[in-house]
This record gives C-alpha cells, structure tokens and sequence, in this order.
C-alpha cells in the first residue's frame, strides 16, 4: 500500500480482482480529528457566513448517532458559536445516559432538544423549533446533513489536479450534499458514482436539484436495509479491509460504499484499466454508538 499525498492505493490483486483496475482512497477523514471528512468541508462556509454576518447561535438537526451533529458541536466550539442540535426522538430525552454522540456534542456546548419523530418531519416548522427560534437573538439554521449551497461549494473543493486523472470518483451519498459538489467539480470524462446509504430513489431529484451535469448515477443496491442499518457480512467486510489495509471505514456510509465498489469491480462494472477514488468522508466517531447497538444485538463488533 503506498500513499501519494492524501490518496491510498488499495492493491486488488491481494483479492484476485481485476488485475488493470487500480482502486485509491481520498483520506478526507483525516482532515480533522473531530470535523472530518465531508462535514469538514460542509460546515467550512456555514461558519464562515455565520462569523461573517454576525449571527449568535447556529441550529441545526440530525439523530442521535449523527457525524453531523458531532461535528457541528465541535464547530460552534472553536468558533465561539452557540450551538442547538434538533434531535430525533424525543424518548431519549428520559435516558438517563446519552450515547457517545450526544454526550460528545453536549461537551462541546451543544444545547440538545428532542422532538418527535413527527414534529422531526417539519424540521424548523414544528412548534417546538419556532419557540425556540423565537427566543434567540440571531439565529442561524444548517439543514440536516448540512447540505445546502454552501456545503456543496465546500464539497467541490474535495477535487483538485490530483483527481483529474481518475476516471470514476465514488461517494457514500446520506443527504446528496457531497455527490452533488463532486459533480460540478469532476472532469468532463468522470463519471461521479454515489453509493446510497439510505433506500429509496428519491435522493436522485434532490441532487438534481443542485447540479446541471449528468455525468453521475446513483447506485441503491448496497444500502443493506436503510440507513443505519447493517450485517455481519459488512462488519466482517469491514474488519478484514482494517486489517489488510489499517484504515477503518464507517458502518453508515463508507463501509457500504467500499463494500459496492469492490462487489462492482467483482462483476465486471468499470471498465478495463480504470483508474477509480473512492472518497473516505468520515463518520468514524459513529462506530462507538454502533458497537453499543451491536452488542445488545450480540452481533460482531466493529473493530
């Protein structure tokens, strides 16, 4: 394995895979120890309009395992930021220890409210959000996820002149904010692939939305029940690309979307002599809440 700057070769003839194919990762979860990968470049210019236009406190939304909302915390905290995370749920408010996440955010001077699933649909809508928009002074909203225009501006400078020669960039896809910069960022002989976390077609019409190019599909065949979900085939995956490699991948989004490439490779998908990135977005803090989840299930942990 050999690293040119950021981008990991992963050697496939360990595999017996495809002998011309040449497979690297961008390391994005290396950024920052707390703000990693894709939420690094999300919140970059959230904050920074934020700062620039004076607001007092930042509000945004997520569930309780969120990389989003741990990263936002952290944020709030560097920058001197109020912080207050919508949380999806409103029975975890009675438990009388938080996960790992939201204990996290908490530290970080996030201020957690829990609502209802159903009053979590209308997101600033709900009654609850308005009441407490109403008692802020100047308040900022980043949607869940973090995408919006500016996440996406961020998430196009995950591309550069050491990406220019691959000819598939691949991503997880959670909210659409990531494939989307990746698209208005990618060469004209890219083909930007996203590997949906989540089920469902519906997150094409939301990447559409942000995007005027069509050189990306969105694959929804290794969503492995819907977010959050996950097998002892894709921990086992997991763990033994660890441990070949020494780098860990996340259960919601990156250990689905390496699963797919190399199932894709596997079946022939790419063409001959490709050269493919797939990019590492984060969201290792999430392994410890799974883990908790895993051992009540008495399934493998992640490792």
């Amino acid at each position: 394995m050999n690293t040119v700057k950021n981008l990991t070769k992963i050697r496939l003839l360990k595999n017996n895979l495809l002998k011309n194919t040449e497979l690297f990762i961008k390391r994005e979860d290396l950024l920052h120890k707390y703000i990693s990968g894709n939420k690094f470049r999300k919140l970059k210019y959230n904050f920074e309009y934020v700062k620039n236009n004076r607001f007092k406190e930042v509000i945004t939304f997520g569930g309780a395992y969120s990389n989003h909302i741990s990263a936002t915390a952290y944020a709030g905290k560097l920058q001197n930021i109020q912080t207050f995370g919508i949380i999806r749920g409103e029975e975890l408010e009675n438990q009388t220890t938080l996960n790992y996440t939201l204990n996290f955010a908490k530290d970080c001077g996030m201020n957690l409210i829990f609502v209802s699933r159903e009053d979590y649909k209308k997101k600033d809508a709900s009654n609850k959000v308005r009441q407490l928009i109403n008692t802020l002074q100047r308040p900022y909203i980043i949607p869940e996820g973090g995408t919006n225009n500016l996440a996406i501006k961020g998430c196009e400078e995950i591309l550069g002149n050491d990406t220019k020669p691959f000819d598939y960039i691949c991503t997880s896809v959670g909210t659409g904010g990531t494939i989307s910069g990746l698209i208005n960022a990618s060469e004209s002989h890219q083909e930007i692939l996203g590997f949906s976390a989540l089920k469902g077609d519906f997150l094409s019409e939301d990447i559409s939305k942000f995007v005027s190019k069509t050189n990306w599909k969105l694959n929804t065949d290794y969503h492995f029940g819907g977010y959050g979900k996950i097998s002892e085939e894709l921990i086992h995956f997991m763990n033994d690309f660890k441990k070949t490699y020494d780098i860990p991948l996340d259960p919601i989004y990156t250990g689905k979307m390496m699963f797919g490439i190399i199932d894709l490779i596997k079946k022939g998908y790419f063409k001959q002599n490709a050269k493919i990135l797939a990019i590492h977005t984060g969201g290792l803090q999430g392994i410890e809440g799974m883990n908790e989840t895993l051992k009540l299930k008495k399934l493998p942990l992640i490792q």
